[in-house]
């Protein structure tokens, strides 16, 4: 199998629940987790004679999705049935928008491998979710409390060609909605979904073969592996026979086995018989209200991404860290008010009390451990009044007794006052060069590292306590 000489043609469907009080056409609560089938209404259940009315924030949500990505947001759009039958949809048809949908094109970008690249957006629109079918021991049941929750479908074109591309432009899509509050995105509670449209053809061909969908894949780390295993799939069957088709269907992943798994053949427009819903008029928007909702945008993660990198000088990957994480974000730009240097905060928030935290299953935030606390630290180091040593055990109190100020930390501990009175430091300096001989020699023959040695020793002897700068100077006038 040589996979140098095909390209995957990958496109996504991203399923994206919105935060909303109540569901996308009824009054009902729009809450995961309470007990089944309390959350529910005449309309997410399909009574006779119910109506749908439209969620005004759902389509403040949207637009405010197509604005952070550069789309075309329609005037005019319209909603449409679509009919199937199963038995978690309690009407036998989902409102959506098939032909004229609210968001039409616009592009992401996304970084991969630490190239950014943009990946080209079809279409969003706005549709409701179906309940949820679940499995128990000799019987199934329906739960409709998720019957309508408001969705943004985000369709891309087919413009990824390897699964980190994909990967990498869900994330992006995530992000951006996470930074627009539009939804919080919890794959575990299934608030995003993707359904991954694929197909192979040979590279240099412009022609797009038979694809293949797989559904309802709410994992990253799953829908690059479900790719990588239909990518092989595919290849094998048109290496085996030059003419062969690729056979048109609906696939899920099984995890267990790392195959697709064909579920049913793929169905076709006319299939679902789409007409417009006769129940609700056309949304109609004005310019005005589209260009409030643009110029009233929060700084998206890629624009964050940049002033990081540029303004901050964050590395690539700290900076990366931080804009995939919202609440992390938001906890760094929080503790950055109070802080002159943003390395040395990224550092301390996302190394060294991450670390910290790691194995309690805790986070800063989480903790309670206060931004600006951790600022103050970075602070105290800044201006010399404690080591990067005792600035460690400082942190390990923090956590140990939450609430608790570093600088109240250090003031109660006389173990954590630094030294820099000089004589004291140059007498930690003697006693050190005097044990040690054979690093002055190599430190004046050449050996830089012979040099690192004495500083450490002399840290050692004051258990991290006098200051760095003092030690320095004093140890390379006595080498002098």
């Amino acid at each position: 199998m040589n996979n140098s000489t095909w390209e995957p043609v990958i496109g996504l469907e991203i399923h994206v629940q919105l935060k909303t009080r109540s569901k996308l056409f009824s009054t009902a609560p729009n809450r995961f987790g309470d007990e089944p089938n309390i959350n529910i209404g005449v309309v997410c259940t399909g009574q006779p004679g119910s109506l749908p009315v439209l969620n005004k924030e759902a389509v403040k949500k949207a637009v405010q999705f197509g604005c952070a990505i550069g789309a075309k947001v329609e005037k005019f759009s319209k909603f449409d049935r679509k009919s199937y039958f199963y038995p978690d949809s309690p009407r036998n048809f989902q409102i959506t928008q098939y032909d004229q949908p609210i968001i039409i094109g616009g592009s992401v970008q996304a970084v991969v491998n630490g190239e950014i690249k943009n990946f080209s957006v079809h279409r969003a629109h706005i549709e409701d979710d179906s309940g949820m079918l679940k499995h128990f021991t000799g019987f199934a049941g329906v739960d409709y409390n998720r019957a309508g929750v408001p969705l943004i479908e985000v369709v891309s074109e087919p413009c990824m060609h390897s699964p980190k591309d994909a990967v990498a432009y869900a994330t992006a899509i995530k992000s951006i909605m996470e930074y627009l509050d539009a939804s919080d995105c919890n794959m575990d509670e299934g608030s995003l979904r993707f359904d991954c449209n694929i197909s192979v053809r040979k590279r240099g061909e412009t022609k797009l073969r038979n694809k293949i969908e797989i559904k309802n894949m709410n994992s990253f780390h799953n829908m690059e592996m479900a790719l990588e295993a239909e990518i092989a799939r595919q290849i094998a069957i048109y290496e085996k026979d030059p003419h062969a088709e690729i056979i048109k269907g609906t696939f899920r992943f099984d995890l267990e086995k790392k195959e697709t798994v064909m579920m049913r053949l793929k169905e076709e427009a006319d299939d679902y018989r789409y007409f417009p819903e006769p129940d609700l008029p056309p949304l109609v928007l004005s310019d005005e209200y589209i260009e409030a909702i643009r110029n009233s945008l929060p700084e998206l993660p890629l624009q964050r991404l940049h002033r990081y990198m540029e303004t901050l000088h964050l590395s690539d990957y700290a900076a990366n860290l931080l804009i995939l994480d919202k609440e992390l974000c938001h906890y760094f730009e929080e503790g950055l008010a109070h802080c002159s240097n943003a390395r040395n905060l990224c550092n301390w928030i996302t190394v060294e009390f991450v670390g910290r935290l790691k194995e309690q299953g805790k986070t800063p935030m989480s903790a309670g451990i206060a931004a600006r606390h951790i600022a103050e630290l970075v602070e105290l180091i800044e201006k010399g009044t404690i080591t990067g040593k005792i600035a460690k055990l400082v942190a390990d109190d923090m956590v140990a007794t939450i609430g608790t100020s570093p600088t109240e930390i250090v003031q109660k501990n006389p173990d954590y006052q630094p030294v820099s009175d000089q004589g004291t430091i140059e007498a930690l300096v003697d006693a050190v060069l005097e044990s040690n001989p054979q690093s002055i020699a190599d430190f004046k023959s050449g050996k830089t590292k012979a040099y690192a040695f004495l500083i450490g020793q002399i840290m050692k002897l004051c258990k991290g306590k006098a200051d760095p700068a003092v030690v320095n100077k004093i140890l390379t006038q006595k080498l002098q």
